[in-house]
């Protein structure tokens, strides 16, 4: 189900027009003195979708700058780009599924999850109105195309595995990477794709304007956890080994400014969140994105730490995606760290 990376001229295209930087001040930057350690860029794949929100809020709020640490936040329309981003160089590290981890090692290269952002999916697979107005089951999917952020990322992962619940296989569908944001909704309202599998507020939106109807729902807790049969482990902030090794301060730095976030999510009101995220994140409707956030809210870390059978629950979910890997040797304690959390929480009483 994976693809082959793009070429470097190919990927240089597309870094030129999905790039984008986070310039804004936060809401509670430092700015009376430079940052002391230095300048992080953090690779991201639809960073307006609420699956990526503790970053956002991390960067929005200054709590990266609080540590000294400068953060740039690269924009890539999915989730296998931005991991591309940072093997090509472009990026430090990444904001992405923790999957990749495990994919990456079993490629001979070794990433690690800093700070856990998301403990599900918060992904949902769902079919067109107009395409397919008879749909009855997900049989009705056969030959059709389904769209993903990407193919190789986790909403691919995702889409395979909620198929494969009703016996469709990966050749069954055809399926189509369409991106994030407005260019995946338009995918689905022009009828490029018959179904889609993304995260919110695209979901949600799709939804209420009635576009779509949910036939897959990995946005709960519960669900998750029927699905995978255990703690699944999602939004993370991984880096390659080289860069904890060598740049421990910064390190440490993203996971106090992550889990500082994920402090102020427990309590935040919907006035506070709406004022903390850059405008465009609510894509012109505030009350849909408030009731996508209301949707998705338990399936944020409450201290992002690993959960102690995440990383198995993982292994596990990817091998069923790709029975080849059934056999595979993985050392899941390569894939993670929560060294740096442990001493976030310390200092911010998590």
């Amino acid at each position: 189900m994976s693809s082959p990376l793009l070429t470097r001229r190919a990927f240089t295209t597309l870094s030129a027009l999905s790039a984008a930087s986070v310039c804004a001040p936060g809401l509670m930057a430092q700015t009376s003195s430079p940052a002391a350690l230095g300048r992080v860029t953090i690779a991201v794949g639809g960073q307006g979708v609420l699956y990526h929100l503790p970053l956002a809020l991390a960067d929005q709020l200054g709590y990266f700058r609080a540590e000294g640490l400068e953060v740039t936040v690269r924009d890539f329309s999915a989730g296998a780009l931005a991991l591309q981003a940072v093997q090509e160089g472009v990026a430090d590290v990444c904001s992405g599924a923790f999957e990749h981890t495990l994919r990456q090692q079993l490629k001979g290269q070794s990433y690690r999850s800093l700070v856990l952002q998301g403990r599900a999916p918060q992904l949902a697979l769902g079919v067109s109105m107009r395409a397919l107005p008879a749909y009855k089951d997900l049989g009705d999917l056969a030959g059709r195309r389904v769209g993903v952020s990407s193919v190789g990322s986790s909403t691919h992962l995702a889409a395979g595995l909620l198929l494969a619940r009703a016996g469709i296989g990966p050749r069954d569908v055809t399926f189509v990477g369409v991106g994030s944001g407005t260019a995946a909704m338009n995918a689905l309202r022009s009828g490029q794709v018959h179904a889609l599998c993304h995260a919110d507020p695209i979901m949600t939106q799709l939804e209420q304007k009635a576009d779509m109807r949910i036939v897959g729902d990995l946005r709960s807790l519960k669900a998750a956890q029927d699905m995978f049969g255990g703690n699944m482990p999602a939004s993370c902030l991984y880096a390659p080994q080289a860069f904890v090794q060598k740049q421990p301060a910064q390190a440490q730095a993203l996971a106090n400014g992550v889990v500082h976030a994920l402090k102020w999510l427990q309590t935040a009101a919907p006035a506070d969140l709406v004022k903390a995220v850059p405008a465009g994140f609510l894509m012109g409707d505030r009350g849909l994105y408030l009731a996508a956030f209301g949707r998705v809210r338990e399936t944020y870390s409450t201290n992002g730490l690993m959960p102690d059978d995440g990383a198995a629950t993982a292994l596990r979910v990817l091998a069923r995606a790709h029975p080849e890997l059934a056999d595979a040797k993985v050392e899941l304690a390569r894939t993670y760290t929560d060294d740096f959390v442990r001493r976030a929480r310390q200092k911010y009483n998590v």
